[in-house]
């Protein structure tokens, strides 16, 4: 695993990080906008001789790691948020025709900032977080295939309107809930999604509080 301490050459560190987290050079220097052979370019030829800052920055905070891990000044990291690792599932909920689910986690995360996140929900902290995908188009127009979305399993109770994973037959699903009845209905965004199957019980897995999606 790549630690602390002096962290040694930035471009071996980043090898060190694609080849422990899973990932490869091309999908990093596409998540970063630069051309496919970018990343493999700056580890193999030192071309550049220095990460930019915009690309040094999202790196880190992909990997959840330091900026100085890849280079930057320790001066300046001093003053950058500091940023917590929130885990990343190999699953997906399901916002249209149904994925079972599983808490595979994959070997990377994403860095979320502390601040950020104490704003995002009172506890703060990253307990209780991880990151997944959602598949379908039961939810749009606010949440899309191939979104990700951030989930607190911790927020389940007391229940309140707003956006859930859900497990129903073993199936994750991301839907609305709303107040109905004194209770709570589970609802689609999408007017032309079909209704949910719920004769065999459902269980809240957590709420949603934050989405994104590439552009």
């Amino acid at each position: 695993m790549v630690e602390g301490g002096s962290h040694g050459d930035p471009r071996a560190v980043l090898d060190r990080l694609i080849r422990e987290r899973g990932e490869d050079c091309a999908s990093l220097s596409r998540l970063i906008g630069r051309n496919p052979a970018y990343v493999q370019q700056f580890i193999r030829r030192g071309s550049p001789r220095r990460l930019a800052e915009r690309d040094r920055e999202r790196l880190a905070r992909y990997f959840g790691v330091p900026e100085t891990w890849l280079g930057a000044d320790a001066v300046r990291a001093s003053a950058a948020p500091k940023l917590m690792n929130v885990p990343v599932l190999d699953t997906a909920a399901s916002a249209g025709p149904g994925a079972v689910g599983d808490d595979r986690r994959s070997a990377a995360g994403l860095g979320f900032s502390e601040a950020w996140l104490r704003r995002l929900r009172a506890r703060g902290g990253h307990e209780g977080l991880s990151v997944i995908g959602v598949r379908g188009d039961s939810m749009v127009p606010t949440l899309a295939d191939g979104d990700e979305i951030l989930v607190d399993e911790v927020d389940r109770e007391p229940l309140r309107e707003g956006i859930y994973v859900l497990q129903v037959d073993g199936v994750l699903m991301v839907k609305r809930l709303v107040r109905e009845d004194g209770g709570f209905a589970v609802r689609s965004d999408n007017p032309d999604a079909g209704p949910v199957d719920l004769s065999n019980g459902w269980a809240v897995i957590g709420r949603v509080l934050w989405a994104g999606r590439r552009l």
